[in-house]
């Protein structure tokens, strides 16, 4: 029997684009695991979204960061059957390489900077294009 969430989970990921490029990772466990995405994960108790955004990016990919704005805010929600197994509500922000070295670590995978016309041919999570057009970008 799957076991039912008792409500959302409040997350945050981070799209970072630099010289034509974006920042994604290789998720190394569930949700999502071995698909590539945004860093990000979700926010602590206490913590403001965007000192979660700063925190989770440094944990999955080695990089300090700086949050600008809201890219666009989405739910990511698992079912079987009729079950919810995890809901995440993810609050996509556009953030800034402020310094480090990247590397995988955390629970990413991988870590790679992709060139933005290559995104299409990686497996991503559901509707990561789709979103990323929505937030103005070319892929």
């Amino acid at each position: 029997m799957c076991k039912r969430v008792s409500g959302p989970i409040a997350a945050v990921s981070a799209v970072i684009v630099q010289d034509g490029q974006i920042l994604l990772v290789k998720r190394g466990a569930e949700p999502n695991k071995g698909l590539w995405s945004l860093p990000g994960g979700a926010i602590e108790l206490g913590e403001t979204a965007s000192d979660a955004l700063v925190r989770e990016v440094m944990e999955e990919t080695g990089l300090k960061v700086e949050p600008l704005h809201v890219a666009y805010v989405h739910d990511v929600i698992q079912r079987v059957d009729q079950t919810v197994i995890w809901h995440y509500v993810i609050i996509s922000y556009f953030a800034s390489v402020v310094s480090g070295c990247v590397q995988a670590s955390s629970d990413a995978e991988a870590v790679e900077w992709v060139p933005l016309d290559q995104v299409k041919n990686l497996n991503t999570t559901d509707g990561l294009l789709e979103r990323l057009r929505s937030a103005g970008l070319d892929v």
